[in-house]
């Protein structure tokens, strides 16, 4: 990932908290047929290796767990992000030099994967995913709420995902680059924005 010196983020504790608030990543593999990505929910367990390890599953039908990887594998975790247009520039009024830009955060979390299908260690897996996920509602689901017999049947048609994170790229671009009147009218402008998203992308404009 291109990351100007303005924009890279090397907060640990801000990266994580990008990873965790994620709820779809995607998983990369170089393979010798290609490249493989598979859309999917990951857990970050900070509690393994300096930088965390990343768990998660993907279906037994997806070929990408049964092609070895040439290298690292990696994890993309999006962040909020929205447009913001030059009309929110000083410099429209002044001289209409002003372009439209994106504002985000991203993280590449980058590092080797192990492919497992261990029943107990999906079961672990699948637990605490659903655990992390049910947390926040009123009636929260468990996954010993099913018949076991039926759980164990649903983890035959999975395969568990864990990636010890080896390196970290992560980039917060969010208008350093601009003048303080205008990070100041981007933040304002996007704080009014109807897109949820959009208004966590102006708390994150330095002030």
């Amino acid at each position: 990932m291109y990351i100007p010196p303005a924009f890279q983020e090397t907060d640990l504790p801000f990266i994580h908290g990008t990873m965790r608030a994620a709820g779809l990543a995607s998983l990369v593999t170089a393979t010798a047929k290609g490249l493989a990505c598979t859309p999917l929910p990951l857990l970050l367990d900070e509690r393994e290796g300096a930088m965390g390890t990343l768990y998660g599953h993907v279906a037994k039908a997806n070929s990408q767990w049964k092609e070895a990887p040439e290298g690292e594998a990696m994890a993309i975790f999006m962040g909020p992000d929205a447009y913001v247009t030059p009309s929110w520039y000083e410099g429209k009024s002044r001289d209409g030099k002003v372009v439209p830009t994106w504002n985000y955060v991203a993280v590449h979390a980058y590092g080797p994967v192990e492919f497992f299908e261990d029943a107990d260690r999906l079961l672990d897996v699948v637990t605490r995913l659903t655990d992390r996920h049910e947390a926040s509602r009123d009636r929260p689901w468990s996954v010993g709420d099913a018949p076991p017999d039926f759980i164990r049947a649903q983890l035959r048609g999975i395969v568990g995902v864990r990636m010890p994170i080896a390196r970290l790229d992560a980039k917060r671009k969010m208008s350093q680059n601009r003048q303080p009147e205008d990070r100041a009218n981007v933040a304002e402008g996007l704080s009014g924005s109807a897109d949820p998203w959009e208004r966590e992308a102006g708390t994150l404009i330095p002030r």
